[in-house]
C-alpha cells in the first residue's frame, strides 16, 4: 500500500511514453462470481474499454499497488474476505481520486448511503439496465470515442433518430414538441413503461433553444429520498459524514439546459415541495447550505403512474401537478402504434448484430405472424429485449414460445379461485385452513407480480421495488407462483 501521508494515483502509468499516446479507458472489475465478471467485462468491452478482472478485494488492492492503471473500478459489495465497502475504504485512503462504482444485489438505503459516504462515485443495484451503466459512465466522462462512434451507428436509447416518429400518433406528438420548441414551459410525459418517454424528452430538448446546453436525466425511483435530494440539489462540505467537498447537484449541472425527471410519481412529498420552489423561483439551497442558488433550467418530467389519482389519494401535491402539467404529452402503447414495429425490429436487429458480432439474419414468417397477434404489454422495451435474445442466442424458439404462450386473464383467474372454493365445499374438513390460505395467497401474489411486471415493461428490479420486496424474494416468488415471464 502507499506509505502514510502519500497519495498515489494508480492511473499514473510507469511506462515512459504510454501516457502520451491516445488509449481506450480501462476498468478493473472486482466480483467474486465468475459469470458476473464475464458479463460485466462484455458490457465494458462493447463500450470500448480495456478490462481487468479479479475475484476479491485483496487481489484488487494488490493489482492497484503493483501499478495497474484503471480509469474506473467496478466493485461488488458482497465478497468473501475483504468485502466491497472495506475495499472501497482502502482505495479511498491510497487513491482518493480514483472513481469507484459499487454494484450489488443489496439495494438497502443504509448500504447505499454508507457506500456514498465512503466515497463511491455511483451505486448500481444488480441487475441493472445497460442504460443505467451508460448514465454512470457519462457522469464520470468515461465514454470513449470508439464507443461514441458505435453508438452513433447503432442509435442511442430504446429507439433513436426517426424510428419512433412513423405512426400517426407519434407524428402528432412530434408536432406538439415543435410547437413548444422555442418556449420554456414544463412538460409532463405520460405513458406505460417502455413506450419511449425518454426519447420524447430528448426530442423536446433537441428542438428547443437549449439544445446547446446539457440534457441531464434523473431517475427518481432509483435512489432513496436522502440520496435523491443530494443528487438533485447537491450539498456543501460538511453537510453530512463523508461530505468532504462541495458537490453540485443535477439542477446546477443542467443550468442553461434541460433536466429530465423520470418516474416523477416516485418522488416523496418533502422533495415535491422543494421541486415546487425551484419551478416557482428558479432557486434552491444545497444540503447543508444557506445560500440561494439560482438556475436557468427547463423541467421535463415523465411517469407511468396516474398522477391525478395520486393527487386524489394525497400521494402527490396538487399544486406541483398543475405546475408540471403545463403541456401534457400522452404516449400511446406500442399495440396502438403497430406500424412502428417493422422499423423497430430492423433498428434493434442492426444494433445487436453489431454489438454482439453475430451474423445478420432475417426473422422467420412464423415469428412475424406471432408478433402480429401479440399486444406487447412491455411495449418497445419488451420488443427490444426479444430481438436482443434472438440475436444473442441465434435462435427464435424461446421468443416464439413466449409469444404464443396463452396468458391468463382476470376472469380466468377468478374462475380458478371459484373452483378452489368449490373444492373446499366438496372436501369439507379435509383441506386445512393453512393450506387454503397458502393457495389463495399464491394466486393473489401471482396476479400482483404479473400485473406489476407488465407495468414496468418486465423489468424485474423495478417490479421488486414497486412491490416492496427484495430482488431475490421476487425471483423466488416467480418460481414458487409459476409466474409467466414475457421478457
Amino acid at each position: 500500500m502507499a506509505t502514510p501521508g502519500q497519495s498515489r494515483d494508480p492511473r499514473r502509468s510507469k511506462r515512459s511514453d504510454a501516457e502520451d499516446r491516445p488509449r481506450s479507458p480501462r476498468v478493473l472489475i472486482v466480483d467474486d462470481a465468475e459469470g458476473m465478471r464475464a458479463y460485466l467485462a462484455s458490457l465494458f468491452e462493447a463500450r470500448g474499454f480495456e478490462v481487468d478482472t479479479c475475484g476479491d478485494g485483496r487481489r484488487a488492492l494488490t493489482l492497484l499497488e503493483s501499478g495497474a492503471a484503471p480509469d474506473l473500478v467496478l466493485l461488488d459489495v458482497m465478497m468473501p474476505g475483504i468485502d466491497g465497502l472495506a475495499t472501497l475504504g482502502e482505495i479511498r485512503k491510497a487513491w482518493p481520486e480514483l472513481p469507484v462504482v459499487m454494484v450489488s444485489v443489496i439495494g438497502k438505503a443504509t448500504t447505499i448511503v454508507e457506500a456514498m459516504q465512503l466515497g463511491a462515485s455511483d451505486y448500481l443495484t444488480k441487475p441493472f439496465e445497460e442504460t443505467e451503466l451508460d448514465i454512470a459512465l457519462d457522469l464520470l466522462g468515461l465514454h470513449s470515442t470508439s464507443v461514441g462512434a458505435r453508438k452513433k451507428q447503432r442509435g442511442a436509447g430504446a429507439a433513436s433518430g426517426q424510428t419512433v416518429w412513423v405512426s400517426a400518433a407519434m407524428c402528432e406528438i412530434r408536432s406538439v414538441i415543435e410547437q413548444i420548441g422555442t418556449t420554456d414551459v414544463t412538460v409532463l410525459i405520460q405513458g406505460e413503461s417502455g413506450v419511449g418517454k425518454e426519447i420524447v424528452a430528448r426530442e423536446v430538448h433537441a428542438v428547443s433553444d437549449r439544445v446547446k446546453g446539457p440534457f441531464v436525466k434523473v431517475n427518481c425511483a432509483a435512489l432513496p429520498t436522502n440520496l435523491l435530494e443530494s443528487e438533485l440539489f447537491g450539498y456543501e462540505k460538511g453537510a453530512f459524514t463523508g461530505a468532504n467537498a462541495r458537490k453540485l447537484g443535477k439542477f446546477e449541472q443542467a443550468n442553461k439546459g434541460t433536466i429530465f425527471l423520470d418516474e416523477i410519481g416516485e418522488m416523496c412529498p418533502s422533495l415535491q415541495a422543494k421541486l415546487l420552489q425551484v419551478l416557482q423561483d428558479s432557486e434552491f439551497t444545497r444540503l447543508g447550505g444557506n445560500r440561494e442558488v439560482h438556475v436557468d433550467v427547463r423541467v421535463v418530467c415523465a411517469t407511468n403512474r396516474n398522477l391525478l389519482e395520486m393527487v386524489a389519494a394525497g400521494d402527490f401535491r396538487e399544486d406541483l401537478y398543475f405546475r408540471l402539467n403545463v403541456v401534457a404529452i400522452d404516449i400511446p402503447p406500442l399495440r396502438d402504434r403497430r406500424e412502428e414495429i417493422p422499423i423497430l425490429i430492423e433498428t434493434f436487429l442492426s444494433r445487436y448484430v453489431d454489438l454482439y458480432e453475430r451474423p445478420q439474419r432475417g426473422l422467420s414468417q412464423d415469428l412475424i405472424e406471432a408478433m402480429k397477434q401479440y399486444d406487447f404489454p412491455g411495449n418497445i422495451r419488451e420488443l427490444e429485449n426479444m430481438i436482443k435474445r434472438i440475436v444473442v442466442l441465434e435462435s427464435e424458439d424461446s421468443v416464439i414460445a413466449d409469444l404464443r404462450r396463452p396468458r391468463m386473464n382476470r376472469s380466468r383467474r377468478r374462475e380458478e379461485l371459484d373452483a378452489m372454493l368449490s373444492e373446499m365445499e366438496e372436501t369439507a374438513g379435509e383441506l386445512p385452513l393453512r393450506e387454503v390460505g397458502r393457495r389463495f395467497a399464491m394466486e393473489i401474489e401471482r396476479e400482483a407480480i404479473e400485473h406489476m411486471l407488465k407495468l414496468t415493461g418486465w423489468n424485474r428490479k423495478q417490479t421488486a421495488t414497486r412491490l416492496g420486496i427484495s430482488y431475490k424474494t421476487l425471483l423466488q416468488k416467480i418460481r414458487d407462483c409459476d409466474v409467466t415471464i414475457s421478457a
